[in-house]
């Protein structure tokens, strides 16, 4: 037997040394392996008697081995306009006190691996290394610390399992898919000179890694590929990945007038967005059936903020729901892909939110390929200005994503990578990063100069050969084609999209996916009221449920006073929260799954909500509405990290992908919202006008004025106003828990006719607050109200000379004023829906006042906050003159709320005290007019 074969590394060197000694002197071993030695016959290339290696150089040898495997990607090649990589003196033999000679009297199993199999000795092992780990690709893996994910990867590196000739790139198709990714950016460069298209060229490999990818995860069971990627490369990627016809970029390049957006016969407020914002999906099928789907996600020019968007839209397709219970998700079915710039991946915060996202329950994907298109540069920025870290992909180590570099001149490397990234991905589940460095060959668009911040390198690249005519040489080097078929695979491709330009009608050939317009008044039909009988036993299964789990005793008495308000149908005993879980349980039992996370969401910030119970024995939990008998769907509630913009960005996506579906985020306070305005602005309210999307997210965010200060009080309901229009939004601040029951309702029932987003601002005390309960008739016999009117001053409609409007708590602060108890005169009407505002509702209103004199609006907020921006000119209008407007609130502040809880009251008082005073005086010259 060939003993030192059966040893790796340290331990054949330690064979090595018995030996040795045994030679000289066989009683220098114990008898045991003297009569292992006596009985063998080594290897005289392997082992010599006459040397004995020390031990210190075979630990040397060793330790350099291992700092090529760890550190190679350092000295590796990378940039293809030359620069130097940083290098480390690790990488060295000298640095391990080794020579060449030790290293070629040393075995290769000294090194380990596969590599040992082909080497004679040591030294070539260590070559062999190098050739692997510092040429034009390093593999940055040193820091996985789950062994078995590391030795795959060392393996299959090392046994070159996903290169040639293991696998070999078809020379001729790779040829053909370059020549198509350039001739088309040079033919746009030369047809319509100065209009952006951010380039994809000196990454011009990145669209065959993506065919490569598609073609290997085309042979799983994944039927869905998501990609999510900015504008660098993005329309040859729409082109050749997507398939989006060439005629109609061209067409979208022409920049045609479209006479029926252009003339104001657009109902849904369509604009459009800019050719390389937009996004497409394609279908592949085997035969009769779709075996796959490929979509390109729209995107803003907030570059990363798409990643969140993207990584919701996978775990939404694959997520079950038909049945009652959990959804079940299969890692299986999807696999996104992010393509990322090499200044945002570390600079945009949404990055490590979406990333810390991916192995958390109800948000991971089964893993995602990440490729950065680095061209090295930031717009004007060099790479030492935009991050802290040596590589632009280094924030993926915090998460022990595998990492490769490569150059993007190596085309056999670059599909290798591509290789390796499906291969680790359908193994383990887990997300895979490639760092595709390569260059800028225009400026950051092409109308910019970029030679003006960066000569040196501008000086280099239009003398660089671009990959596709590197590849064509070493073909022809090769004689796999002749020295003149580049150029006519090159003729070829621009005289076909010269045809194609010939030939074009612009105004016939693009056709923008304008979303569809939805019956006229269909929010107004919804019946959203609950049969009493379905209610009650609702009720009653979950009370079934709740009384045989061990709860907290405190718990235990809440959940018996929620069961017991059904009981009392002739009360007002129905409390927001159990409102609300009557509104759930009945949207489930309709067939709608529902979606709700957040931070805190299963028991809910202010303790009211309670949708997952904890053994207080145990531990265990339980999710009463995963067990309601009554239900047809799935309830999935999760309690999200602290994290808002990518999560509002996960939901979005999700609902955009599965409409169908109720999906529902709720802030832990409102103002927290504020960490997600790139969401809200770039995707939530403008996604139907940009792309023709049609979310119906549901956004809750706690809003009112208690003395919590200021980072506690406001949902900011005059942001959601302000971009309020072309019906794209709906807003609403419900007061009862019958209002919000039916508004929940009324939003399920709307997702397949006319989905809007929906942001409701939800009270916080007033959850606990009686006059907040309804009683079992509006919720068996009501429907949504976008205004409350008055009843008490209803009675005497004639006597009535001030009206006023307001909005959320601020009523309440108002109907419990005692000096309001005999309040003939006044009428206080509450305006729940925001937006589509109730223009007609509110010129009744205002018509059924025979003796009105003035109207005043009253809000807790400050006058540039709030509604009263929004409200003044729709108000007024309703007015036409008729009668003076008012305003009553906090003047114009710089920030939402006091600090100061009693500073709080003192103004809270003085606004209920300048409406108290209308009851004797009208209204005071030191009241605002409109």
């Amino acid at each position: 037997m060939d003993l030192k074969n059966q040893f790796l590394g340290v331990n054949s060197a330690y064979i090595q040394d018995l030996y040795d000694r045994f030679c000289r002197d066989p009683g220098s071993v114990d008898e045991a392996t003297q009569g292992v030695f006596e009985n063998w016959t080594p290897d005289p290339e392997s082992f010599s008697p006459d040397y004995c290696i020390p031990v210190h150089k075979i630990v040397s040898a060793v330790n350099l081995a291992q700092s090529i495997r760890n550190h190679g990607h350092l000295a590796a090649q990378l940039d293809p306009l030359g620069t130097s990589p940083p290098g480390d003196p690790s990488l060295i033999p000298t640095y391990h006190n080794l020579t060449e000679d030790d290293m070629r009297l040393m075995p290769p199993t000294t090194v380990g691996g596969p590599v040992a199999r082909r080497a004679n000795n040591m030294l070539g092992a260590i070559e062999e290394l190098r050739r692997i780990y510092c040429s034009s690709m390093g593999h940055d893996f040193e820091h996985i610390h789950i062994p078995k994910e590391r030795a795959w990867l060392r393996y299959v590196v090392e046994e070159g399992s996903f290169r040639a000739p293991v696998t070999p790139v078809k020379s001729e198709l790779m040829l053909k898919r370059l020549t198509r990714v350039e001739a088309f950016e040079k033919f746009l460069h030369r047809v319509f000179p100065g209009k952006f298209r951010f380039s994809i060229e000196g990454l011009d490999m990145l669209v065959p890694m993506l065919e490569e990818i598609i073609r290997l995860v085309a042979s799983l069971r994944i039927s869905n590929i998501l990609i999510g990627m900015a504008h660098r490369g993005r329309l040859n990627v729409l082109a050749h990945i997507l398939k989006m016809p060439y005629r109609q970029i061209l067409a979208e390049f022409s920049d045609p007038v479209q006479h029926h957006i252009a003339e104001g016969q657009n109902e849904m407020g369509w604009m459009g967005d800019v050719k390389y914002h937009g996004g497409t999906s394609l279908i592949l099928k085997d035969g009769e059936h779709v075996s796959l789907r490929v979509r390109v996600a729209p995107n803003p020019s907030h570059l990363e903020f798409v990643n969140p968007v993207v990584q919701g839209m996978a775990r939404a397709v694959g997520t079950q729901v038909n049945n009652p219970g959990a959804p079940a998700f299969d890692h299986h079915v999807t696999l996104p892909i992010m393509v990322h710039g090499d200044a945002a991946f570390p600079g945009q915060g949404v990055v490590a939110e979406t990333l810390n996202l991916s192995r958390l329950k109800g948000y991971e994907t089964g893993g995602t390929i990440h490729i950065i298109a680095n061209n090295q540069l930031g717009f004007t920025t060099d790479p030492e200005n935009s991050r802290s870290t040596l590589f632009a992909s280094d924030l993926a180590k915090g998460y022990e994503i595998p990492i490769i570099h490569i150059n993007a001149d190596d085309v056999e490397g670059c599909i290798e990578a591509s290789r390796m990234a499906a291969g680790y991905l359908a193994r383990f589940q887990k997300d895979f990063m490639i760092d595709l460095v390569g260059y800028r060959r225009w400026g950051h668009n092409e109308g910019d100069e970029a030679a003006f911040t960066q000569p040196v390198i501008y000086r280099k690249i239009p003398v660089h050969p671009t990959v596709r005519k590197q590849w064509a040489e070493k073909m022809v080097r090769r004689g796999e084609v002749s020295q003149a078929y580049p150029a006519i695979i090159e003729k070829k491709y621009n005289q076909e999209l010269q045809n194609i330009l010939d030939s074009l009608k612009p105004e016939e050939d693009y056709k923008p996916s304008l979303p569809n317009t939805p019956p006229p008044g269909a929010a107004k039909k919804i019946m959203t009221s609950v049969p009493r009988e379905r209610l009650i036993a609702i009720n009653q299964s979950l009370q079934e449920i709740t009384d045989t789990f061990d709860v907290h005793s405190k718990l235990k008495r809440i959940l018996k006073k929620r069961r017991d308000q059904i009981d009392h149908p002739s009360e007002d005993r129905i409390n927001w929260s159990t409102g609300e879980e009557l509104a759930f349980a009945s949207i489930l039992e309709d067939g709608v799954a529902i979606r709700l996370t957040g931070q805190d969401v299963e028991r809910g910030t202010f303790s009211h909500r309670h949708c997952v119970l904890h053994g207080s024995e145990s531990g265990e939990s339980l999710t009463p509405l995963h067990v309601l008998p009554q239900a047809k769907a799935a309830f999935e509630v999760i309690n999200s990290p602290l994290t808002e913009c990518a999560v509002i960005g996960f939901e979005y996506g999700y609902n955009v992908q599965r409409p169908g579906r109720l999906v529902i985020w709720e802030a832990q306070y409102g103002d927290f919202i504020n960490s997600a305005q790139v969401m809200i602005d770039e995707f939530v309210s403008s996604a139907r006008s940009k792309w023709g999307q049609t979310p119906s997210l549901v956004i809750l965010l706690p809003h009112g004025h208690e003395g919590a200060g200021p980072d506690h009080s406001s949902g900011r309901l005059e942001r959601f106003l302000s971009i309020s229009a072309d019906i794209n939004i709906r807003i609403a601040i419900p007061t009862t828990a019958a209002q919000y029951f039916h508004l929940l309702r009324r939003q399920a029932c709307l997702l397949r006719i006319d989905p809007l987003p929906l942001v409701v601002l939800t009270p916080k005390s007033l959850l606990r607050n009686p006059q907040v309960s309804s009683n079992m008739r509006e919720l068996d016999q009501g429907r949504w109200k976008p205004v409350i009117q008055d009843d008490v001053a209803n009675q005497n409609i004639k006597n009535v000379k001030r009206l006023i409007m307001c909005s959320g708590k601020i009523y309440y602060d108002l109907v419990c004023e005692k000096s309001f108890d005999a309040r003939e005169e006044l009428s206080i009407v509450r305006i729940e829906q925001m937006f589509p505002f109730p223009d007609e509702t509110i010129d009744d209103l205002l018509g059924s006042y025979p003796n009105l004199e003035e109207v005043f609006w009253v809000q807790e907020e400050p006058r540039n906050m709030g509604a009263w921006t929004f409200l003044r000119p729709r108000i007024k209008y309703s007015i036409d003159g008729r009668w003076p407007l008012y305003f009553i609130g906090r003047p114009r502040q710089s920030s939402p709320a006091e600090g100061s809880a009693a500073l709080h009251h003192i103004s809270q008082k003085n606004i209920v005290d300048q409406v108290a005073k209308l009851l004797k005086n009208g209204a005071e010259p030191g009241i605002m007019t409109a």
